[in-house]
This record gives structure tokens, sequence and C-alpha cells, in this order.
């Protein structure tokens, strides 16, 4: 039947124009975003598991700046334990010279000023070993704990390293001084061994540094790792999509022009009526 009022041939034309404008939309949002899944109605699943991944590499980052200070407390008590050690080695040298009895009692009084100065710059050396107002060598703290995972359920322990005077570390006292000899000679003990703990401590602080930078390598790893696959699931293939997008501008133009075929093709019916 030919009708005026319905023209099946435009009615199927448009229906076909709107499907490939539909169609010509998407590519066009791929191209302009690079994603092909940009929000969750292009596809809600992709989208949810996208999005928790996010989450956890934002939180990683987190971790990560938890580390990077931890580290950095470590690394300035690394410095200072260091410079302990050498002042500890400086004291027993002085010591050592003052317990020869050859000495003179001037000679002596020189060494003795030089020890109670070094001593005294221990103090001083571990009072300042602070970073972010943590000191892990002063007795103030017993350990710091660095986030090791995105959920905060797993962190990494640094113990501190008490290396006042007088301590279990650095047995040598606050007051350790000498004005004879034997009184120099009696000290020899207590540095030796005071030498060894520090030694001793600073590997275990070495340690603890090399598993903090360890862990962050391991976290920046990750979060690559989890980036590349968001990436999988909502990334757009550009070179796919640029072909996509011609053939719908070419068909976009044929179904205009088919439209507009489809729209004229009733009117022969005026001819019946001339």
């Amino acid at each position: 039947m030919n009708s005026i009022n319905t023209n099946v041939g435009a009615m199927v034309a448009l229906q076909s124009l709107n499907k490939i404008s539909a169609d010509l939309l998407v590519a066009q949002n791929r191209i302009s975003t690079g994603l092909k899944v940009a929000s969750a109605k292009d596809d809600g699943a992709a989208y949810a598991i996208a999005q928790r991944q996010r989450s956890s590499v934002k939180s990683l980052d987190a971790v990560k700046d938890s580390l990077s200070r931890n580290s950095s407390v470590v690394d300035v008590a690394l410095t200072a334990g260091e410079s302990v050690s050498e002042l500890l080695t400086e004291l027993k040298e002085r010591a050592l010279a003052a317990s020869d009895t050859s000495l003179d009692s001037t000679a002596r009084a020189a060494l003795r000023a030089d020890f109670v100065s070094i001593r005294d710059q221990i103090t001083k050396t571990l009072s300042n070993s602070s970073f972010n107002g943590i000191n892990l060598l002063n007795g103030s703290r017993s350990s710091i704990a660095a986030l090791a995972n995105e959920h905060g359920t797993s962190r990494l322990t640094v113990a501190a390293q008490n290396m006042s005077l007088g301590g279990s570390i650095v047995t040598l006292s606050a007051g350790a001084d000498f004005s004879t000899a034997s009184g120099a000679a009696s000290l020899l003990s207590s540095l030796d061994s005071s030498i060894n703990n520090v030694s001793a401590a600073l590997a275990r602080l070495g340690t603890s540094s090399k598993a903090l930078d360890n862990h962050m390598t391991f976290i920046g790893k990750l979060q690559d790792t989890m980036t590349v696959g968001i990436g999988k699931l909502v990334d757009a293939d550009l070179a796919l999509e640029s072909v996509k997008l011609q053939a719908l501008q070419v068909k976009q133009q044929l179904a205009i022009q088919v439209l507009s075929i489809s729209s004229q093709s009733q009117s022969w019916v005026l001819n019946l009526f001339r």
C-alpha cells in the first residue's frame, strides 16, 4: 500500500541513522577520553573493578609516604650513630694515650680536656639526631612502625637503638673522666664494649633501612602492575577507534542520503492527481 502518512523506508533509514549516530558518539567519546569504560553505564562490572583498583593504587601512595618518612628517620639515626662510633674511637685513643705512665701531668690534663669535650659531644650528637620529631638514639622511642599495605593491617617495625651514655649500648657513663694513668686505663674496657655495641646497633639499623627501601621499591612496582591492569580494563584502543570513527562517518553520510531519498520516494503520488 502506498501511503503519505506512513513512510516505512524513511522510518528504517532514520532508525539506522540514529544507531550510527549513537555509535559515532561512543567512538568520539572514547577517542577524546582515551577510555572505553569512562563510566558505570559503559560497563558496570569493569568500571567497579577499575574503581577498586584505583582506590588501592591511591592508598599505596600513603604507604610509600609512610615508608619514605620512616626511612628518613632511620637514615638520620644511622648518620648520627656513625658519628657516635667515631667519637667513641677518639675517646679510646685519648684514654689509651693518657694511660701511659710516662706522661707528665700537663700532657695528661690536655688529654683529659679532650676526652671530656668529646664525651659531651656524643650527647649533643644524640640530641640532634631527630627527623620529623622522631629520635631513635636518645631513648625517647622504643620503635617506629611504617605502613606496609593498603589496609594498614601490616607494618614494618624498626627497633630504636638507645645510644645514650651509661646505657646498654654505650656503657661509658655520662660522667666518665680520669686524672691518672690508672683511671684512664680503667675506661678502656668500657670503651671497647661501647664501640662493639654501637657497631652491632648500626648493623641492625642498616638492615632495617634496607628493608624499608626494598619494600618501597616493591610497592612502586605493585602500583605500576595494578595501573597496567586498570588500563587493560578501561583504556580504549585508539587505533581501532580511529578506524571505527572513519567508517561510522562514512556510514552516517550514506544514511543521511538514504533518508533523503526515502523521504522523497512518495513524491510520485502527486502525479496521480494531475
